[in-house]
């Protein structure tokens, strides 16, 4: 690739190279080479419990032969789904060093979005925590699944600790059924004794290592194929842009290791690059606060940071430490960016808030202010090695400094495909004539003269409710699936806290009761379909919706109701 042109890094800085040296071995073999250049180092702590990058490696590498004494082969699927705990990263990295697909799940999925992903994958070994272990067993039959792995929390707990957290949160988990036909997460460690050789599969960079999930351009969720190299571009990317780091630095992994933020900045760059990750399972506004005072680097969607800002019992926090916070997953605004910077700078810290802009099909991240220079509504400027251009929306036609138009990425963080879907991977990745290889983001921004990028919105129709990316026709899918509902849809509804809530719009068929009962019913079914941060917060029953000139709903037109109905409340309450 030979581009004689500055990139706007090396405009903005003068310091970062055009190029960077990017690993071209596989994800583990990243994390092996720092292990062995710091052994003692602590890699991991998770509630207080420190795992050094020796522990780290020896216990990824008995995981991988435990995975290799159930049958798991290269280029098999393995679904993770669990929370930002040890036995995630260890599985993790095991999967990669068997020549296997990690398939990355959200623990929290409804039934039916966990059978989607088993069976889109083709999955032949899954991992879950014991809480969810009812999801998997009772859709299980549906799949292609062999060999279900249960892991529990206590099992990486220090003995202080695990007698506390079966006296208080364990007691709260179902048993599971001696008989039940899975594996403890104990005794598959354990089965590594029976592997002796050849549990190392030689693997490429270019090869598919991890699937993560998002809607693509047109809404309808997909699995989204990442490479080895896509993910150690991004830890090479990361730390590049943050001249500041240093070995030993503590990143906050609160982000969770089935989102690309979580699992690509907050956990491979910090493996890769000697950090070390303080695992979060559970984000609390609350163990959020505990945990920042100790690290050099923090990430957070914009409402985890407005929780934050109202949280009692921080006056005297020391932020000190800080060397970078990073907000991503959704738009930060002006007003909270000011908020967020008086209240770092009250508390110690020499750092402002560095906002963020990337898209699962690049891994995550691929865009972010500079920690020197910021400009106001400013996403930033591009990584090294990455470039963005604006053009006409699906066209290859590129607009002018200052017109809006298509965000379109290209670098070496760019996805493999996606998978199953041919079609919809020729739409959304274009070769031009410069050579490159461009993402097609549906979402629409500004570029200035400098390099800055400017978001302006989203072209296809999304939803953002506390980061999650949702996605209505899904939702509206799974309501008009109930016989008894004539057609549904769903909007975002403006929040302060979660920035969008999801509300629906339902219409029945004739003689269908608009009462207490059928709502019930239909939250029921949504409960069964659909994960938790995506579940309606209202259902409101309509005798008509209204109409485009097609005959489509005319979801902006209810969209506008709301938000008349929003303002009408404010002037109510200042009355």
């Amino acid at each position: 690739m030979t581009v004689t042109a500055k990139t706007p890094w090396e405009r903005v800085s003068g310091e970062l190279p055009m190029h960077l040296d990017y690993f071209m071995g596989t994800m583990f073999e990243a994390v092996e080479l720092t292990a062995r250049n710091h052994p003692d180092l602590p890699a991991l702590e998770f509630m207080g419990r420190i795992t050094t990058y020796k522990t780290l490696v020896q216990n990824i590498e008995n995981c991988a032969k435990a995975l290799k004494t159930i049958g798991v082969r290269e280029n098999d699927k393995v679904t993770i789904a669990l929370p930002n705990c040890p036995q995630a990263i260890y599985m993790f990295y095991a999967v990669n060093l068997v020549g296997a697909v990690a398939n990355m799940v959200h623990p929290l999925s409804a039934e039916k979005e966990i059978e989607f992903y088993l069976n889109e994958s083709q999955s032949v070994t899954a991992i879950t925590l014991d809480q969810f272990y009812g999801k998997f067993e009772n859709i299980r039959k549906n799949t292609k699944v062999v060999n279900i792995i249960i892991a529990s929390v206590r099992d990486e707990l220090s003995k202080p600790l695990k007698a506390g957290y079966m006296l208080t949160e364990g007691r709260k988990i179902k048993k599971i059924p001696k008989e039940a036909p899975v594996i403890r997460w104990k005794e598959f460690m354990d089965m590594s004794r029976m592997c002796f050789y050849d549990y190392k599969v030689a693997r490429k960079a270019e090869d598919p290592a991890v699937i993560l999930y998002s809607g693509g351009t047109t809404g309808t969720t997909k699995g989204i194929v990442l490479t080895n190299l896509n993910f150690n571009a991004l830890a090479a990317q990361v730390v590049a842009a943050n001249p500041i780091y240093r070995v030993g630095d503590r990143m906050l992994a609160a982000m969770p290791i089935f989102h690309g933020f979580g699992l690509g900045v907050c956990i491979h760059t910090m493996l890769a690059n000697g950090a070390r990750c303080l695992l979060l399972p559970r984000v609390t506004p609350k163990e959020y606060a505990k945990k920042i005072v100790k690290c050099n680097f923090v990430a957070g969607v914009p409402t985890l940071f407005e929780a934050l800002l109202r949280l009692p019992g921080m006056e005297k926090a020391d932020l000190s430490k800080l060397k970078g916070v990073f907000s991503g997953g959704d738009s930060l605004s002006i007003e909270l960016k000011k908020k967020l910077d008086k209240y770092l700078a009250d508390h110690g810290a020499s750092v402002t808030v560095r906002e963020g802009y990337g898209t699962t099909e690049t891994v995550t991240a691929c865009c972010l202010t500079p920690p020197h220079m910021h400009k106001e509504g400013s996403i930033g400027i591009p990584f090294a090695d990455t470039y963005i251009k604006i053009v006409k929306p699906d066209t290859d036609e590129e607009l002018p400094y200052g017109e809006e138009g298509e965000i379109l990425l290209a670098g070496p963080s760019v996805m493999k495909e996606y998978m199953n879907h041919p079609e919809e991977t020729a739409q959304t990745l274009r070769q031009h004539a410069d050579g490159l290889t461009w993402v097609y983001t549906g979402d629409l921004g500004v570029q200035d003269e400098d390099g800055f990028i400017y978001f302006k919105g989203r072209a296809k129709r999304m939803i953002i409710s506390s980061g999650y990316n949702v996605y209505p026709a899904q939702l509206e899918n799974i309501i008009d699936a109930l016989d008894f509902v004539q057609m549904s849809c769903v909007i975002g509804v403006p929040d302060p806290y979660k920035v969008q809530k999801v509300k629906a719009f339902v219409m029945l068929r004739k003689g269908v009761p608009a009462n207490d009962e059928t709502r019930e019913k239909i939250m029921a079914h949504c409960r069964k379909n659909i994960a938790k941060y995506a579940m309606p917060y209202e259902i409101e029953f309509r005798d008509d919706m209204p109409k485009t000139l097609v005959g489509k709903v005319a979801y902006r037109v209810l969209e506008e109701e709301e938000a008349r109905r929003g303002e009408e409340r404010m002037a109510g309450a200042a009355d």
